[in-house]
């Protein structure tokens, strides 16, 4: 058995979702928030027979674009407290997608 970890954009979570319970696939949706945007994100955990892995990861990947966004973070641009917001275009989007090994699985 595999736990698979998927990191998504909050845009995008709700149609892997409902693919994945579609295709009866349990998942659980968690909350959860980026480092390098501190915009929200969704982390889906699914727990799934080896065999059933490449089901899910193509469920992801149907579901997750990437698009690029402006931005502006803020950027230091003279010595001291003097901050100007500079527009930087980022992708964001697509996932991350981690698999794991499943020592023991109990369903209660």
């Amino acid at each position: 058995m595999k736990l698979i970890v998927a990191i998504v954009q909050d845009q995008d979570a709700p149609g892997v979702i409902e693919e994945l319970m579609e295709k009866e696939f349990r998942v659980t949706k968690l909350a959860s928030t980026g480092g390098f945007l501190k915009a929200g994100n969704t982390t889906l955990l699914s727990g799934v027979e080896d065999d059933e892995v490449d089901k899910v990861i193509k469920v992801i990947e149907d579901n997750c674009r990437t698009r690029e966004i402006t931005t502006s973070l803020l950027t230091v641009s003279m010595p001291g407290d003097t901050y100007i917001p500079y527009p930087l275009e980022v992708k964001v989007g697509g996932a991350t997608v981690f698999v794991l090994d499943v020592e023991k699985h109990v369903r209660i």
